[in-house]
């Protein structure tokens, strides 16, 4: 997320999620860390998770197992404690397989405005529908950390940039939809459940902003609600 570096002035104003989340695991790597020996609060749920034999106590395999997903995640500390911030990306993993093909079940993203995104920041989920047709996803995404927000309601998709860099950041934002001041879709190269969230933006795969690409233009809505977990 970033202000929008316009070239001209700008006023600021599962396809099922199986194959998604397949495709949103890369993260850079983490630096090389020793394996804790201790026993975090949710040894026995993150065990269960991992496929591990659930006995509530941490052991050297334990320990590289859940370094593991840490890794691929870029949680820190990577020790693999079995601590609250490893389990809230699980248990939101498990959330989001929970929701199915059906993300809009609640009937909270409006079915009367045609083609639309939808952004569920509860469950950091995304998906285009039309009507009650739906076109994409849903999709795994990563929106604003505490501060920073995504902001909630119903907007437009005003300005898009398939090269931008942000101004404040100077990093770049592939496949860029703006919809809400310097608040857009657009590709990043991390792991959707890295944390603790973007500026503001709502991160994606290249796969899922290629394709958010395609088939959104500038005046689609999109609806933002919800609230991100630690927000």
């Amino acid at each position: 997320m970033g202000v929008i570096g316009r070239r001209g002035a700008v006023a600021l104003g599962v396809t099922g999620l199986v194959a998604p989340l397949a495709l949103a695991l890369t993260a850079a790597p983490a630096q090389a860390a020793s394996c804790t020996t201790s026993t975090g609060p949710y040894q026995k749920q993150v065990e269960k998770f991992l496929g591990r034999p659930v006995d509530g106590k941490q052991s050297a395999t334990d320990c590289k197992a859940i370094q593991a997903f840490q890794n691929k995640h870029g949680i820190t500390p990577n020790i693999g404690y079995a601590g609250p911030v490893t389990w809230g990306v699980m248990d939101l993993m498990n959330k989001q397989k929970a929701v199915g093909n059906k993300p809009n079940k609640d009937g909270k993203c409006p079915v009367n405005k045609g083609r639309i995104a939808c952004v569920n920041l509860t469950l950091q989920l995304s998906w285009i529908q039309d009507g009650n047709r739906l076109v994409y996803g849903p999709v795994p995404v990563r929106t604003g950390r505490d501060g920073y927000e995504t902001r909630t309601g119903l907007k437009k998709i005003y300005w898009r940039d398939i090269d931008h860099v942000s101004t404040i950041y100077n990093v770049p934002m592939p496949y860029s939809q703006f919809f809400d001041g310097g608040q857009a879709f657009h590709s990043v190269g991390l792991s959707m459940w890295n944390p603790p969230g973007s500026h503001g933006c709502v991160n994606m795969t290249t796969t899922t902003a290629k394709k958010y690409w395609s088939l959104l233009k500038n005046g689609d809505d999109v609806f933002v609600y919800g609230r991100k977990p630690g927000t």
